[in-house]
């Protein structure tokens, strides 16, 4: 008779402790690692890991699947990189709570600032709760292959709890600080993770409204967190554009101080303030060493766009005799775009715009737009832009991105890093992912649908970081410690993120030699036919969660074992 459901034999463990990687089996029983060792033991089902590397599953902080979990099971393509666990209700935007009037100003905040298509979610969403702990129990009621916890945003909060108010720029009063953290602990003590909050003017609604975070005052910031600080229990989540960063830092401080709770801030690179994303990891590890709890969430890679003729930006999508086009059936369109006195006319009236222009997406910077490539290139080197070969070739870099962009028919896409590239590499995510204070996040699952793909964040870490780069690799053990455990421990999930007896049997097998991450398509299997952008990988041979296999080679099983998680978890 079997003593395990699982084991997995002869691997090479990296167990998420940051401990040197060694060899050992694996057992589970029960949905929990049973034994790690020399197991002699039988198993249901065995797998020989000769080869391979074990580790456990990866926790993804930072996704967006606050709608698509409500229709979908299968949480690709998170589930296809070795995420075990994803964490929705970032940015201070998401569905919950709701009122029935109010249900499209969500939608548009949701579709202008993580780019899902409104129709797709309006029509996918069943949008059977008006409070938060009713939007829990319909997630508990949907079988997931992979574990889902959520935050409440504050943009939904503060419109339910102010009206328009909380939307058109008043400042809330005593009472509504009071209603929206009474709100904050009901959330919390139902299930919630913890509270999120967007301060940054990027994020606008579809009809260009800034987030309802931006209009909080620090009263109504500290006021939540105190509402949080009084379950005992959940996390902050906060972007922000710093631009007084004394002042915002100051508030984000006395969120964490006053609740007495962790607090993890958005971290990146930017043109306009270069630097800042080093003096904001540096007054954060202060913080700590004065008894806070805060956490820059980082990147793995270049945060950027990609432009094509299916994606949702594309290089010339302002000149007229491209809108004209832009409905045709996407061969039709392909051909139309071929044809010579089209071509012409697109790129006479993309250099008439380009000299008139003040909207920055018509001056394009193009010596710092490449080609992605297959498999992609994330960190590509300046000669090799558009505008560098442009000029190599003595013609206008609008004219070679037409061209190129009607490559692999009219599928090639075109990159834009936008957030960390600065210095034209990836040296300042290295540091940023190595920093005491730092952890990988920002993966945006489920959004930018038609412009990114950062999804494949996870994969990026391991392939990139601790193979493939040139220089500056960073050691496996560490990334699987920051990826699982030290992800999980951010938001409270101290029952998973490492492979020991006891822990969730959240576990991959990964043939790292084989592991290869491929270029983002396009498929349209959105509610009302919308579009996304999926990113495979292979070497990723299995992932376990709750030791059931959901995905192999980005192949899903089928399988559903993934639960709500409701609140933080510890180790029984």
């Amino acid at each position: 008779m079997s003593e395990h459901d699982l084991v997995i034999r002869n691997g090479t463990l990296i167990d998420g402790s940051n401990s040197p990687r060694r060899a050992a089996d694996v057992a589970v029983r029960n949905g929990k690692i049973s034994e790690v060792g020399q197991i002699d033991g039988k198993g249901k089902r065995e797998i020989d890991a000769d080869g391979r590397l074990v580790q456990p599953g990866f926790v993804d902080i930072h996704t967006h699947y606050d709608g698509q979990a409500t229709w979908d099971s299968q949480l690709a393509p998170s589930s296809w990189h070795g995420v075990t666990t994803a964490v929705m209700g970032n940015c201070g935007v998401g569905f919950a709570p709701v009122r029935q009037d109010d249900r499209m100003r969500l939608v548009q905040f949701m579709e202008g600032i993580e780019d899902i298509p409104g129709t797709a979610l309006y029509e996918g969403l069943p949008w059977t709760w008006e409070s938060f702990e009713e939007y829990l129990d319909l997630l508990e009621s949907i079988p997931h292959d992979i574990d889902i916890g959520t935050q409440l945003p504050h943009g939904a909060l503060r419109l339910y709890a102010m009206g328009e108010r909380g939307v058109s720029g008043e400042l809330a009063t005593e009472d509504d600080i009071a209603t929206m953290s009474e709100i904050t602990k009901r959330a919390i003590l139902a299930g919630a993770l913890g509270f999120s909050s967007s301060r940054t003017l990027n994020h606008r609604s579809s009809l260009g409204e800034p987030t309802p975070g931006v209009h909080a005052a620090f009263e109504e910031m500290v006021g939540i967190a105190k509402g949080v600080g009084a379950t005992g229990t959940g996390v902050l989540q906060l972007i922000s554009d710093f631009k007084d960063f004394e002042k915002e830092f100051h508030m984000a401080t006395e969120m964490a101080r006053q609740s007495g709770r962790p607090i993890s801030i958005s971290i990146g690179q930017s043109w306009v303030r270069p630097n800042q994303w080093r003096d904001l990891l540096e007054a954060m590890s202060k913080a700590n060493a004065d008894g806070l709890e805060m956490r820059g969430q980082v990147a793995t890679r270049a945060i950027g766009v990609m432009m094509g003729h299916q994606a949702t930006v594309n290089p010339f999508d302002e000149c007229a005799s491209f809108k004209a086009i832009a409905d045709l059936p996407f061969n039709e369109r392909v051909a139309t775009l071929r044809k010579p006195e089209v071509r012409a006319k697109i790129l006479e009236e993309h250099a008439a715009l380009t000299k008139a222009a003040t909207d920055k997406r018509q001056r394009r910077r193009w010596e710092f737009i490449f080609e992605l490539g297959n498999p992609p290139n994330y960190e590509p080197d300046a000669s090799s832009s558009v505008g560098a070969r442009a000029k190599k070739q003595s013609v206008a870099p609008a004219e070679l991105a037409y061209d190129f962009l009607l490559q692999e028919d009219g599928r090639a896409m075109l990159y834009m890093p936008i957030i960390n590239y600065v210095d034209g590499n990836l040296d300042a995510v290295r540091e940023q992912l190595v920093h005491e204070a730092a952890i990988p996040g920002l993966s945006d699952g489920g959004a930018h649908v038609g412009t990114v793909c950062d999804v494949s964040f996870p994969t990026t870490l391991m392939q990139w970081w601790g193979r493939d780069r040139p220089y500056d690799r960073i050691p496996l053990e560490t990334i699987v410690h920051k990826q699982a455990r030290a992800t999980a421990e951010a938001v409270g999930l101290l029952d998973r993120g490492i492979i020991a007896p006891g822990y969730k049997a959240d576990i991959n097998v990964v043939d790292f030699d084989a592991l290869t991450l491929h270029a983002p398509t396009i498929v349209n299997d959105l509610p009302a036919g919308g579009k996304r952008f999926l990113q495979k990988v292979t070497g990723i041979d299995h992932t376990f969660v709750s030791g059931v296999e959901v995905a192999s080679n980005s192949e899903s099983t089928g399988e559903t074992p993934g639960k709500l998680i409701r609140g933080a978890q510890n180790l029984v």
